[in-house]
C-alpha cells in the first residue's frame, strides 16, 4: 500500500457521477484536496466532503474559459492543483448510417471527449510548470485501440486522447507525469446512457456479441449464474465501476519520480475484443 495522498490537490471533470463520483470520494477518503469540476452543478450539491478539502465548481469542459476559472478557483484556495483528471466523457455508439439521429450526439462527443481534455491540459499546463511539477490523468478507452463498427467518432475521440496523452508525456518529461486510463465495458456507470443505437456494441464484441448478449438478459432478469457476478469468480463478466477507480486513485497515489503510464482493467470473463 502506497500513501501519497496526503494534502494532494487532485482536480476532477465529470465528478458528478461515475467514476468522477467514486474517486472524489476515495482521494477525500485518503486525506486528499478535491476540486470537483462538472456541469451537473445539482450533482455536485450532492457530493459529500470536508468543507476544507472539497470545492465544488460547476464547469462546462468545452469552455476553456470555464475550466481555468475552475482551476484559479483551487489555486487561490490551496495554491494550485497537483492532479488533473480529465475524467468527463459521453458514448454516442451508433453506425454511420444512423448519422440523422446521432451527429448532434457525435458533435457534443468530440467537445467533451477531445476539447475537454485538451482544455483540462491547458488550464493546468503553466501552472504544472510553474511549480515544478504536475499529474495529468486522461480517460481513455479500449475503444481507443483499434477502430470497429458503431463506434467511429467515439473511437476516434479516444484515439485523441491517447495522441494528446502521449504527446504531454513526452513534452511534460521531468516536470509532468501522464497516466491514460483505458476503461473496458462498466456498465453500471451513466456513460452507456449516450448509446444512440444500442446494436452499435456489436464491434466491441464481435464474434462474442449473442452470447454476451444472452448474459446481459439474464443479468438484468435476475436469472445470471453468480459466478458472472463475483469478482473473485475467474467468470465474472462485468466489471464494477469501483474497481476502476480503485485503479485511478493507485495510478496518483505514487511517489512523483514514479509514473503509472497507462492502465485497462478487465473483468477476467469480459467478452471485448479490444
Amino acid at each position: 500500500m502506497t500513501d501519497h495522498m496526503q494534502n494532494k490537490r487532485v482536480a476532477i471533470t465529470g465528478a458528478a457521477s461515475g467514476f468522477g463520483k467514486l474517486l472524489t470520494g476515495m482521494v477525500l477518503e485518503r486525506g486528499g484536496k478535491v476540486l470537483a469540476m462538472d456541469i451537473d452543478a445539482q450533482g455536485l450539491d450532492n457530493l459529500d466532503g470536508p468543507a476544507e478539502r472539497l470545492l465544488r465548481q460547476p464547469t462546462d469542459v468545452t469552455d476553456l474559459s470555464a475550466v481555468r476559472t475552475a482551476i484559479h478557483t483551487a489555486a487561490d484556495a490551496w495554491g494550485g492543483v497537483d492532479v488533473m483528471v480529465n475524467n468527463a466523457g459521453v458514448m454516442p455508439l451508433a453506425f454511420y448510417a444512423d448519422h440523422e439521429q446521432a451527429y448532434a450526439a457525435w458533435e457534443r462527443c468530440i467537445d467533451i471527449n477531445i476539447k475537454g481534455v485538451l482544455n483540462g491540459i491547458v488550464a493546468v499546463y503553466d501552472q504544472m510548470l510553474s511549480q515544478g511539477r504536475g499529474h495529468v490523468v486522461n480517460l481513455s478507452s479500449i475503444y481507443g485501440n483499434f477502430p470497429v463498427v458503431g463506434a467511429a467518432v467515439y473511437g476516434a475521440s479516444k484515439a485523441a486522447v491517447d495522441f494528446l496523452s502521449e504527446s504531454l508525456r513526452m513534452e511534460g518529461q521531468g516536470k509532468i507525469k501522464v497516466t491514460t486510463i483505458k476503461p473496458t465495458g462498466v456498465p453500471a456507470t451513466n456513460l452507456g446512457q449516450g448509446v444512440i443505437n444500442p446494436e452499435a456494441v456489436v464491434g466491441i464484441l464481435g464474434h462474442k456479441a449473442p452470447a454476451y448478449m444472452q448474459l446481459m438478459q439474464a443479468h438484468q432478469a435476475g436469472e445470471l449464474p453468480a459466478e458472472h457476478t463475483d469478482p473473485h469468480h475467474i467468470e465474472y463478466y462485468a466489471l464494477e465501476p469501483q474497481y476502476l477507480a480503485e485503479q485511478i486513485l493507485h495510478a496518483i497515489d505514487q511517489p512523483w519520480g514514479v509514473a503509472i503510464s497507462e492502465v485497462t482493467v478487465r473483468a477476467s470473463g469480459d467478452a471485448y475484443i479490444l
